[in-house]
This record gives structure tokens, sequence and C-alpha cells, in this order.
């Protein structure tokens, strides 16, 4: 159909981050997992000793993305089926983690991230490999709206999973990639690394630095190539972008992206991109994952989700590319070609 392409692009672009150091040893590994391209970056440390160490992060995230699949025979597919036919469901106990994990992150952001939402997603063909060339059917969305399943309507007692909504199908595809990083960085702590980049399609966090400098990433510009900025992370910190040109499809001239607003049932138009990075804590990863969500859903009230999240480094491009950007962010960056005009600095 006329108007109709995908464009894979990284939320996040690394910059700079294969240039020589001296003489300090930065070891890479790549692999094509959870639909994007994940990288695994160790400084500091010789070949025998990093080779292993990111080959054990990859098999995690290999293992990850099997196991929560949405479309895919996997644990989540499965108990997708099971909820569907109105059925209770036990689950394992690193599911049911991440299941109450993720009722609690919706209830924070007053349900705009909602895990809960895959039939929607599916409507929309976004749970494929390859996107669609027509939009969903009016009233299949209309009966969406009039059932509006999601996250709330499920049920975990121990490791038993209900709903009450059989409508209500899980996909982790906006959560997945955080804690993944999550499970990289202990993985690597554990193995002795404590200087790394680890990337999941954009979605970075920083161990210590590299060969002595702090890693610095940059942060995509949803409609030029290249990055907008760039900023340094500290150790433990993590950036997650989300972003209407990664995963979409254009009818008419029309763009209808992969993120979708629960309360609308549609792709959201009023923002580009919206950037979050967080200070290091255990779930720095997934809180940057999941957080940039709501808040690009969120459009120009991002500010007072934020506050709620209690993220204070937040950059957002609206559709018209007015970019807002938090003080505590502003102060951090780097602007490639200098301050875009018009920049709007926000408490």
């Amino acid at each position: 159909m006329r108007g109709r392409r995908l464009v894979f692009f990284f939320h996040v672009a690394l910059a700079a981050l294969l240039a020589a150091c001296g003489r300090a040893p930065l070891h890479q590994q790549q692999a094509f997992v959870f639909g994007t391209r994940v990288e695994v970056l160790i400084a500091g440390l010789p070949e025998a000793e990093a080779r292993p160490a990111a080959a054990a992060v990859l098999r995690e995230f290999d293992r990850l993305h099997r196991s929560y699949h949405a479309w895919q025979p996997s644990e989540l597919s499965h108990l997708n089926q099971q909820l569907a036919a109105g059925r209770s469901s036990s689950v394992t106990p690193e599911m049911a983690a991440l299941l109450g994990e993720a009722q609690r992150f919706s209830l924070l952001s007053e349900g705009l991230f909602d895990p809960g939402i895959g039939a929607l997603i599916a409507l929309w063909g976004f749970q494929s490999d390859h996107l669609p060339a027509t939009l969903p059917d009016a009233g299949a969305l209309a009966a969406w709206r009039t059932a509006r399943p999601g996250i709330a309507d499920l049920h975990v007692d121990g490791l038993q999973v209900s709903s009450r909504n059989n409508g209500m199908a899980l996909d982790f595809g906006g959560y997945l990639k955080g804690v993944a990083l999550d499970r990289a960085a202990s993985i690597l702590k554990a193995q002795g690394v404590h200087h790394a980049l680890i990337n999941i399609g954009g979605n970075v966090l920083a161990l210590g630095t590299k060969n002595g400098e702090r890693w610095r990433v940059g942060i995509q510009h949803p409609r030029l190539p290249g990055p907008l900025a760039t900023v340094a992370l500290d150790d433990g910190e993590a950036i997650g972008t989300s972003g209407d040109y990664q995963r979409y499809f254009e009818i008419d001239g029309r763009r209808y992206c992969h993120l979708l607003d629960p309360r609308s049932a549609q792709p959201v138009t009023h923002t580009q991109a919206l950037s979050v990075l967080v200070s290091a804590r255990p779930d720095a990863g997934m809180l940057s994952d999941v957080a940039s969500k709501p808040l690009f859903i969120a459009g120009a009230d991002w500010p007072r989700l934020a506050r709620g999240l209690q993220l204070t480094q937040v950059l957002r491009v609206d559709a018209k590319g007015g970019i807002q950007v938090s003080r505590a962010l502003h102060a951090r960056l780097d602007y490639v070609g200098g301050q875009p005009p018009g920049l709007e600095m926000l408490p």
C-alpha cells in the first residue's frame, strides 16, 4: 500500500563506543534477540575473562526471549491460552514475580503502562514479524474498548494466575528488555565484571566506566539520522527511549506506531520520542524501559506523571518536533549541533 514502510532504528544510538582507547581492552559481543540487535561491551578485562561473561548474558537474553514471547510458543503464550479459555494456570516463581511487578507499575502509571493489552496489540498487527498493510476492523476495536481488558483483571495468588476478563492477554514487549538489562548487570557482576555497557535495541545500562571514562551514549533524533544529544552515564544508570520511529506503518501518509493508548485503543500521535534516564538502583533497567511508555502516552501531561513515578530526568519530542526537557537532564546533555531552538525546560 502506498506510503507504507518500516524503519528499524535504535531508540538510543551509541556514540563512538568502538573507538580505540589506548591499549585498554574493549570486548564486544552482539546478537539479535527481543526482535532487535543487542550488544554487550566489557572494558578493562582480557578476552579470556570477558568473552564467557558476555556469552552468559546473551544466553540469558535468549532464555527470556523464548520464555516470554507473546505470539510464538512460550510460557507466556501458554498462559494467555489458558486465560482466554477461562482457566487458571500455574506459573513459575519468575513469571509470578514479573506479573506482580507489572501490576505495580501499571497502578503507578495510572494504567498507561499495561502489559495486559496484548489483544489490542494483536488487533493492530504488531504481534508479528511483519507489519500490517491495513487498519484493524473498527468493530473489533469498539468491542475491545467496551471490554477494556488489562492487567488489572489479572489475579495472582502465589503461583496460581487467573483473570476475570478472558479478553486479557499479556505482552511483555514494553517490559522485558528492561528486566533483561538488570539481569545482565547481575550476571556480569557475579562473574567479576564491573565495567560494561549493555545495549538492547537502544535501552542501555552502564556499569563502571569505559577504561576510566564514563560511558557516553546518544539519544536518537526521531526524524533525522544520528543523535539529538549525547549523555555520559554514571555507574548503574540506565536510559530508555520510546519512539514512534522504530515500529510503525503508514497508510495514506499517516503514521501508525506500535505505542498504543489503552484509553482510546489507538496509536499515540502527539509524541515522536520520549527518553527517561534513571539513576543507579537495583531495577534501573526495568524502570527505564517501563517508564518511557506511560510518559510517551501521557503526552503534555508527562511532568505530572513523572513526579508520581519519582523520575526527574526526562526528554520529550512532541509531534511537531518541539522539545521539552527536565532541568535535571538538560544539565547533563550535550546537544548535537547546539541547543535546539525553542527548547522548553521544565522543573
